[in-house]
Formats: C-alpha cells, structure tokens, sequence
C-alpha cells in the first residue's frame, strides 16, 4: 500500500485504463435525477447569490450552508472495532483513516465509532458522504445542524469514486444546491464545511488551488476502476471533515471533501476533493439503478511529457497518449490505435490521464462520445458507443434480493411513520422467510428489534450479527399487527 503522508508529492498518474461511470441524468434521467428533485423544491435550496461587483459575504455563504452539513456517526460493533485497530497497528498511516474520527491519543472515542460529515441534497432527506466513513458500518447515525438524530438508510456505495448515498425519513429540509465543478477555475474562493475533530457545523475558507489532481488514493488495493480528478484545496481540512461540503461564493456545492495529504493527518494546505458533476453522476446511478454504471473506453495511456514526446515523435505535449487498445472495446470499435494522441472528448480538452477519466466518466454504457485524436500530425473525428465492464452496451439494476437476503430470508428497512406506528426507534422488517431456519418460525411484517439483547438498525447490522451467530439466538420483536413477540432460533454458519 503506498503511503501519501511524508512531504507532499503527487505526480500525475499514467499507464492505467481509462474508463468512465454514467452520464449526468440532468439531460435525460427524468424524475431520478437530483438536479431535477432540487429545482422542484427551489425553497428549500440553500444558496447565496452575491450582489454584482460587491464581492461576496463569508457570513452570508456560511449561513446558507451551514444547516446542510451534517454529521455522520457510523457504529462497528465492538469486535469490529478490536479487529480494526489491530489492523492499524500492523499497516501504514492511511489517511482515510484520519476522517474516521480523531487520530490523537488526548482525544478519544468510543469503541468501534467512526465519524464524519454529510451534505443534505435534497428536502426528503438524500444525503451524499464519503464511503469510507460508513464503510462495513452496522449502524448510521446522522445528527442535523439543529441537534435532531436520525438513523441513516445507506441506499448505495461506489468504492471506486469513494462515495454513498444515505437517506433519512424526513421532509422540508434545507438541501444544498449544485453548483458546476467544471466552472470551478483555480483562484476561485471555497468554503469547506464540516465537523472536524467533532466539532459540529465548522467552517473554513481557502481558494481552488489545482484542479484535475490524482494523488493514487482510490486506486490502491487493487481498486482498477478508481476515478481520481480531485479539486484541490487550502481551506482547513482535518479529521471528520470527510463527506463535508466544498462550496463556492455562491452558496453551492462543488465538492465533497475527501482526503488530506500531511505528515500528521491535520491541516498542512492539503485538501481534496471530489468533484460535483461526478458526485451527481454517482447519485443519480445509485438512486436510479442501486449501483453505479460503469462505462469502459478500452484503452491504457499516458501523459505527456518532453521526454515521452521526443521519443515517440510528438510535436505537442497536450492530450493523452494511447499505449494500448483493449480488443473489441469501445475505443477499438472507433477506430483508435495504439500510438495515437487523443486530445478532445466531446470537444472537451483532455491533457491528463485523470481529465480523461472524468470525461469518459461523464457516460453510461450504451451512450454515444465523440474523439478527437491526433495521429501522426493528423486530425480525425471518431465516434462510439461505449461498453460496460462486461462488454455490454446496456446498463443494468442491482440485485436488491441478493443484498437484503440473509440466511435464506429477505430483509427491509423501516419507515418513519412504520416505526411510529409500532411504537419503536429502530429494527428490520422480515419480508420473506425463506427455507432457511426463520421458515415457520417467524411471519411476514415481524419486524426484529434485537438479537441477544443488542439493537438492530440495519440490515448490516442484522448480517454482520446473524453471520457471527452460530447456535441458539433469541429474537425480539414485533409482529405486523404490534404484539411483542420473542423467537428462539438456531443458527449455523458452517
């Protein structure tokens, strides 16, 4: 695993495919695209226009975002958490771990507790974070700007842009609108919001300070698929800022604050973060679809350099060159080849192998791109469609039974007003008891409140405690009609 903490160094990444995720649903992803759900609830955005000329207000940007931002509490159980910090013991200093919580010994936190940030983007309570900071989580506690606590639905996680969708049963939430992050120019003022170190509803300012930036982050661990092309920031970024809001002069979201770079896990001028128009594009993909689309190009390149560029005979440093063309992928289809420069997507300039990806990543399978390359000192306009991972030019849903099936049954989280009527604060619904041992043993709509004295809250929860069981466990519960109701099962898990 490589190390970014020391003094800072990033070199762009080359040598890795180019690939892409789905394309903004604001042209075509009708009533499953955010951009749509938050211009129909225009009241409830949260943003600040500036008077022309007048500059802008960090009081005003700061009061607009503010009630947005959220904090994230993910629980891991207490063996989870034991395990973990083994673990930490054993590897290097990863600095996704300095945005679970804090780092320093002076200030502890319970055990198997990682905390976090959020940002609320629409009024019924979708909310955007980091994957890392719910990551294998058993339970999601988001606590809004006023103090209200609810537990968090985790609709879907994409591990290659570092992103997860939450939801929370509530309405009439100020939300905080989109802004453009390819508007977004090095030099523009930013305000990172968020709860570092604990400290709720924290705000720091800074400028855009390089844009397109892969640091090699997301693509360890074998994370092939990684799409790194971070906004990089000064404004003050420290240990829970993770999942926060990067917002402009406006009042808008731009970034999702997502890792430092320091040799001690706090503030040094580092900061990073994901970029909006890729945050929607993951969004929209996990709301529509339940994970995102992964559309391929098909080809491995490289950057540019003066030495690269005498040696393969290059008059220009800008674009990207082709090392090698996938057979039968989508780049092959258009008719690229190795060697050749590819220097527009769209008739969007690409002169890295991260802006590449963004592009790319800008699209589902299926969908149509145009590229310009340069081939030897000649211009061609190609076109294609492009592929998904598995060489089709189709997107497709996530198996929600496979994901909520445990033990042979199927699960389902509750709703607010479910949980009201019963009369309790957290447990999941059994729609289908399967062959498995809760066959003839529990109803459909029992809803399971605890396993062994211990409080569920999500369906990780349920599985991470019934893959541990093995022997008799006792259920307590409610059924459909709101009698308690409490079942011995046995489980095995050999």
């Amino acid at each position: 695993m490589k190390k970014v903490f020391g003094i800072f160094a990033i070199a762009l990444v080359g040598g890795i495919v180019a690939l892409g995720i789905n394309k903004l649903t604001t042209k075509n992803g009708g009533s499953n695209s955010f951009d749509d759900m938050q211009k129909r609830n225009t009241k409830f955005a949260s943003m600040y226009e500036s008077p022309a000329g007048v500059g802008f207000d960090f009081v005003k940007v700061s009061e607009s975002s503010t009630p947005t931002v959220v904090h994230i509490k993910s629980h891991f159980g207490e063996e989870k958490s034991s395990i973990t910090k083994k673990k930490q013991q054993q590897m290097p200093m990863d600095p996704f771990e300095f945005f679970k919580g804090n780092p320093f010994e002076d200030m502890p936190r319970g055990p198997g507790i990682a905390t976090g940030s959020g940002v609320i983007i629409t009024q019924d309570g979708y909310i955007v974070t980091n994957n890392h900071v719910i990551d294998n989580a058993t339970k999601i506690e988001v606590t809004l700007n006023d103090r209200r606590t609810y537990q968090a639905e985790l609709i879907g996680t994409d591990k290659t842009t570092d992103l997860a969708l939450l939801k929370i049963d509530e309405k009439s939430l100020m939300f905080m609108a989109f802004g453009n992050s390819d508007e977004a120019k090095v030099g523009n003022w930013v305000v990172a919001v968020g709860n570092p170190m604990n400290l709720t509803s924290t705000v720091t300012a800074g400028i855009i300070s390089a844009k397109g930036r892969s640091i090699d982050l997301l693509r360890r661990e074998d994370n092939l698929y990684a799409i790194e092309n971070f906004i990089q920031t000064d404004a003050a970024i420290n240990p829970g800022n993770s999942g926060g809001a990067l917002v402009n002069t406006a009042g808008q979201l731009v970034g999702i604050n997502t890792a430092i770079a320091s040799q001690t896990g706090s503030y040094t001028g580092y900061g990073f973060a994901i970029p909006v128009n890729l945050v929607k594009k993951v969004m929209d993909d996990l709301l529509k679809f339940g994970k995102v689309q992964r559309g391929v190009l098909g080809v491995a390149i490289q950057e540019i350099t003066s030495e690269i560029a005498e040696k393969e005979g290059l008059k220009a440093l800008t674009g990207v060159l082709v090392q090698e063309v996938t057979p039968d992928g989508s780049a092959a289809k258009a008719g690229v080849k190795k060697g050749d420069v590819i220097d527009k997507i769209n008739g969007i300039a690409v002169n890295s192998v991260s802006g590449l990806q963004e592009e790319i990543g800008k699209h589902r399978p299926g969908e149509k791109i145009n590229i310009t390359i340069n081939r030897k000192g000649e211009i061609k306009e190609l076109s294609t469609t492009l592929k998904g991972i598995d060489g089709k030019e189709t997107t497709s849903m996530a198996d929600k039974t496979e994901t909520n099936t445990i033990q042979g049954a199927t699960f389902s989280t509750l709703t607010k007003a479910e949980k009201e009527k019963l009369g309790i604060k957290n447990g999941i619904k059994v729609t289908n008891a399967g062959n498995g041992p809760f066959k003839g043993k529990v109803q459909v709509g029992f809803v399971i409140t605890k396993i062994d004295k211990e409080p569920i809250y999500s369906i990780q929860n349920l599985r991470t405690l019934l893959e541990e069981a093995d022997g008799a466990i006792l259920i307590e519960g409610k059924n459909a009609d709101g009698t308690d109701n409490v079942i011995g099962l046995k489980i095995s898990n050999d």
